[in-house]
């Protein structure tokens, strides 16, 4: 008798319902992906065979895990992220790689940015200047040391000189303390190599028709200290700047305690025209030390720390890894998946690059399990092993009607 079809279905009906219930019972599990039961039915072998053979029933023949995009929740956590569109995080475990979508990170007391299973983030890390290498993902950790300091060694200057300003006389030289021996000035912070902040200012003194001389102090102290002469100045008749034609570096001064140091001076935007004197713009590329005061992820996995000097770095960037074939990556449980052989090898890569999804920070992908669609199944699974049951019943009522027969 048949007993073995209907045993078959029930048993891949009670498979079914496990898979549903599983897929139920994560509805609200953070990266979860739900998975289908696949079946396939059964044929006993046979020399004959051809169309009159009768199936002997149904087998399991894979739970596919489905990888659609889940939706997405922001949350009130910096660390958190989730991906939108294809790939997933590279976590490492003491040195062994696993994958996930759930993107509920923390930071340990190492700085190491950590799951809360304690597996560690991956990315790429920086280089000695603060550049991206894509080089092999290692463990990201974020840095606390302080920012160093960095000593100003180039300043652009752009600004409006008079021309219908006064000539100042050879004599008396020049002298910071004596407004009549120049016509304007400005002024700008510089720092040494220790980070302290000192006061450059710049004095312009007129000294012929579209001629100049500029002066420079550092903290009230002339640079050079017998005339402070920083570079002469000329322009042409239309107001544009002649000479110098290339940037001016200022003889040496050292600060207490600090490097000896120089700064470069460019002012090719300076001009001259029958105007009121004006800065129109004055930068320099030193700054003070600074700690981490926060940091924050961009879509590309850039990680970029803010520091109280009001500068930036960047810390690192997460990595997404791809696969050929994701159903075929073995589930470890706790949101983790392994590469397998079917998986095929990761395709490890920056954010947004490639088939990769971006990032999205303060956020994390919902599992995909559609609910509704998960009760349905279940009311039908429930319905296929109550079909199969009542075939075991009418098989064994058939029997004992053969076995009766007198």
């Amino acid at each position: 008798m048949g007993f073995q079809q209907g045993l078959s279905g029930l048993n891949a009906a009670a498979k079914n319902l496990d898979v549903i219930g599983n897929n139920v019972a994560n509805a609200s599990t953070v990266g979860f992906k739900g998975s289908q039961a696949q079946f396939a039915d059964v044929y006993a072998s046979s020399i004959g065979g051809g169309g009159t053979q009768a199936g002997i029933g149904t087998r399991v023949t894979a739970i596919a895990q489905q990888f659609t995009q889940g939706n997405i929740t922001t949350t009130n956590n910096s660390l958190d992220m989730a991906v939108s569109g294809n790939g997933f995080f590279r976590l490492s475990d003491n040195g062994s790689v696993t994958y996930s979508r759930n993107g509920q990170f923390q930071m340990d007391k190492d700085g190491y940015i950590v799951t809360s299973q304690g597996y560690r983030l991956t990315g790429f890390l920086p280089n000695a200047a603060g550049l991206i290498v894509a080089t092999a993902p290692a463990e990201l950790q974020i840095s606390t040391a302080d920012l160093l300091p960095n000593p100003t060694a180039n300043i652009a200057a752009g600004l409006n000189l008079d021309s219908r300003s006064v000539i100042i006389p050879a004599a008396p030289p020049f002298d910071p303390t004596n407004s009549a021996t120049f016509n304007n000035s400005t002024s700008m912070t510089v720092y040494d190599s220790l980070g302290s902040s000192h006061v450059a200012s710049v004095y312009f003194a007129k000294t012929a028709t579209n001629a100049w001389s500029a002066y420079l102090t550092i903290d009230g102290a002339m640079v050079p200290a017998a005339t402070g002469l920083l570079t002469t100045m000329t322009f042409g008749t239309n107001g544009t700047i002649l000479t110098p034609a290339a940037a001016v570096t200022s003889a040496p001064f050292t600060p207490t305690g600090a490097a000896a140091q120089t700064l470069t001076f460019d002012f090719a935007s300076t001009s001259q025209f029958g105007g009121l004197f004006g800065v129109n713009s004055l930068t320099q590329d030193g700054y003070t030390s600074g700690r981490l005061t926060g940091f924050s992820t961009g879509a590309d996995g850039m990680i970029n720390g803010r520091y109280s000097n009001g500068q930036a770095m960047t810390l690192g960037q997460v990595v997404l890894a791809n696969f050929s074939n994701a159903q075929g990556l073995q589930p470890l449980g706790g949101n983790n998946w392994a590469e397998t052989a079917t998986s095929g090898t990761p395709l490890v890569g920056a954010p947004g690059s490639s088939s990769l999804g971006v990032l999205q920070t303060s956020a994390v992908e919902d599992s995909n399990v559609d609910l509704t669609a998960e009760l349905v199944n279940m009311i039908t699974a429930q319905r296929v092993y109550q079909a199969n049951a009542q075939s075991v019943k009418t098989q064994d009522q058939v029997l004992q009607t053969i076995v009766n027969l007198r």
